[in-house]
């Protein structure tokens, strides 16, 4: 389960049906559980809805070999929820 700043996020993307595709440590040592789901978030639609804490930040990463994502990440717990990279984003569904 992730911290107490994600985790209503969390609950949500799961009750959706929404598949997880990865959940752990992922990246290095400062990332404590990072979850990844098979969508594209976005992002200002679900800031609107939710109200994170200050200390959850956007994030997103388009790598050429390690990865692509987009999501959020607790920048206290180092925590994260991620959907793929909008440039990924076809045929996926979108969570807002």
């Amino acid at each position: 389960m992730l911290c107490e700043h994600l985790v209503q996020l969390e609950r949500e993307l799961l009750a959706s049906g929404i598949a997880e595709t990865f959940r752990g440590q992922a990246w290095s040592s400062h990332c404590r559980e990072w979850v990844y789901f098979d969508c594209y978030l976005d992002r200002p639609a679900i800031r609107a809805r939710l109200p994170f804490a200050p200390c959850v930040v956007d994030h997103e990463h388009l790598g050429t070999h390690d990865g692509q994502e987009a999501g959020f990440v607790c920048a206290e717990c180092r925590d994260a929820v991620m959907g793929v990279h909008s440039r990924y984003a076809a045929g996926r569904p979108v969570f807002g």
